[in-house]
């Protein structure tokens, strides 16, 4: 594991970005990446907050479900993150959180709608995951149908939180922070539209003028 360093200095890293953009307060939500030596990674664990990860509080999880020796508890979302890992080896890291714009929508029952060009570029769709049928949150059984198709990269669970997924632990944070901008978007618009009695606004169907034009 001779990467093991470095992926969990990157993992640190973007644990504090996204405390710093309030993305995730206290120890909710959570993040994981591949280890590119072994069939592993390292994700935070239960009761650590973003901003208090550390090189000694990081868990190592192998694929299959075995946990490194640790003094900490395994994250609660484990089986939904290995599971990922597992039904898409394009996915390198994982990024929960549980961002209140985005987790608003989510509670609402209503799918966050791609509504800037920026979204349909590097999104194209963020389901909404429901609760499990239980009524808890959402796991593997839940959150794997919708991602093993590969143009899924981000995904809205009800009543939870957000899910962003790359190659690498700064694309899956860059969703993370599209799908909380989005909802922010969202919901500025459709309070504007009420107020001044509009029932619909035009939508983008493409993400790029490239793709525009080819179209034409």
């Amino acid at each position: 594991m001779h990467d093991l360093n470095e992926k969990k200095d990157a993992l640190i890293a973007t644990a504090k970005r996204c405390f710093d953009l309030r993305l995730q307060t206290n120890a909710g939500g959570n993040l994981s990446v591949r280890l590119d030596s072994a069939d592993a990674i390292v994700i935070k664990p239960s009761g650590i907050g973003f901003n208090e990860c550390t090189p000694d509080n990081l868990q190592v999880v192998h694929l299959d479900g075995t946990i490194e020796p640790s003094p900490h508890k395994p994250s609660k979302d484990l089986d939904f993150h290995l599971d990922l890992y597992r039904i898409r080896p394009d996915i390198n890291a994982v990024v929960h959180c549980h961002s209140p714009w985005a987790t608003g929508y989510a509670s609402a029952g209503i799918e966050i709608p791609c509504l800037t060009v920026q979204t349909i570029e590097k999104i194209g769709r963020m389901p909404l995951i429901p609760l499990s049928p239980q009524g808890g949150p959402q796991t593997d059984k839940e959150i794997s149908p919708f991602f093993v198709d590969q143009k899924i990269v981000a995904a809205v669970l009800a009543n939870h939180g957000t899910i962003g997924v790359g190659n690498n632990l700064m694309k899956a944070q860059y969703l993370a922070e599209i799908i909380e901008e989005t909802a922010h978007i969202a919901f500025v618009r459709d309070t504007v539209m009420a107020a001044h009695g509009k029932t619909a606004a035009d939508l983008p169907q493409y993400g790029t003028a490239a793709d525009a034009r080819a179209a034409g």
